[in-house]
């Protein structure tokens, strides 16, 4: 989920180097399965929230992995093996593809966890080669993400229970966002300090999860950190430059805000809330970063990694602030549920989740037909004889 220069105006499909392979029918591959376990996910999801889904039980079972792994996890193991731009690199995002894939046939869990530790093994293989050629912070940063989400998958396929496993593949996807955003931090005049502050955010969450992600203490270590690196993302982020321009840049900008605005609510309620007094503490926390913060992020870069991945230019629209505000909606309601333990808010947040993914993809799709139009009417005139 990579960002994009403070003064881009998207959006352009990378161009492809002469003389490089393009392995395009490897992204298209793994991109396909990637709404398939969004779809299956989201259904396991309402099933859980009370709805009458087919097959709900065993989707809402896999409703996790589905998420985390057959979503997440092909998504930012194709955009670093697109980034990377070796063939071997897209093994990650076929690997977890073909998880995904097998686990919907009926494959058992632990078959289905076999190839999600896979991938994120071959994840970690690409992001320690880009380690070496390029050694920072931030490259370690995304280093330690894909190891985070092996170690979440190879502690479902010991026979963990979700709740043990989750703080593993959350560090997965919240130090992945961190590490590019601190990349991105770079564009910025330097300031003292800032690396520090990110470093701890990163050790605290990497105790937590340790010590675990459901236990009281372990619960307040892992949101110390949530809190530290929404501190370091409003204090150091380049978006805080971004919202004051215009169109696209303010756009993303307004995702990356919003999304470490729950991120450091997911952090809060952490610290403040025992687990035992909070009857839904579990479930909004999780859903304040995957929902909040993680999804609020792909609805900021999708208009950068479609294009990087597909090679179709996608047009930005205002348009896109329905669905974001649909998004963010539906997670207060889903917190307001949890804190007053209201069904019917909880209930309904779903849908309104649901919405907020079929508006933004409706959003692409116009936007890309929009862009061909464009083209299509600049090629026209190109080819006019002039007078």
């Amino acid at each position: 989920m990579r960002a994009t220069p403070p003064s881009a105006t998207p959006i352009d499909p990378v161009p492809h180097v002469q003389g490089r392979p393009d392995w395009w029918w490897l992204r298209l591959a793994a991109l396909a399965v990637a709404p398939v376990a969004l779809i299956t996910g989201l259904a396991g999801g309402l099933w859980r929230l009370g709805w009458d889904v087919p097959d709900g039980a065993r989707l809402a079972a896999l409703h996790g992995p589905l998420m985390i792994s057959g979503l997440f996890g092909t998504v930012i193991g194709l955009e670093r093996a697109v980034a990377f731009g070796k063939g071997f690199a897209y093994t990650a995002p076929i690997l977890s593809g073909l998880g995904t894939l097998a686990l919907l046939a009926g494959a058992p869990p632990w078959f289905g966890a076999t190839f999600y530790l896979a991938a994120a093994g071959f994840l970690a293989i690409v992001s320690g080669l880009i380690v070496r050629v390029q050694p920072a912070v931030f490259t370690v940063v995304l280093l330690l993400g894909a190891l985070s989400w092996g170690i979440g998958s190879a502690l479902w396929l010991a026979g963990e229970a979700i709740p043990a496993v989750v703080g593993w593949w959350l560090a997965f996807l919240v130090l992945t966002i961190g590490g590019e955003r601190l990349e991105m931090s770079r564009l910025l005049p330097p300031r003292r300090g800032s690396q520090v502050l990110f470093v701890i955010s990163v050790a605290l969450i990497g105790a937590g999860a340790c010590i675990g992600f459901a236990d009281d203490t372990g619960g307040r270590i892992y949101g110390l950190g949530l809190l530290a690196c929404t501190i370091w993302l409003l204090r150091h982020d380049i978006a805080r430059r971004n919202i004051r321009m215009k169109g696209a840049p303010r756009y993303f900008a307004i995702c990356m805000l919003a999304g470490y605005a729950w991120l450091g609510i997911s952090g809060g309620l952490m610290v403040v809330l025992p687990s035992s007094t909070a009857a839904f503490r579990y479930d909004m926390v999780l859903h304040a970063v995957l929902i909040g913060f993680v999804l609020s992020m792909v609805f900021g870069h999708a208009l950068i990694i479609l294009p990087a991945v597909i090679r179709l230019r996608i047009g930005y629209s205002p348009l896109l602030y329905v669905p974001l505000a649909i998004l963010h909606g539906s997670l207060a309601m889903r917190m307001a549920g949890g804190l007053g333990e209201w069904s019917l808010s909880r209930q309904w947040s779903g849908i309104a989740t649901a919405l907020a993914i079929v508006t933004f993809a409706a959003a692409l799709i116009r936007g890309a037909a929009a862009s061909r139009r464009n083209i299509g009417g600049e090629q026209a005139a190109a080819r006019k004889p002039v007078p």
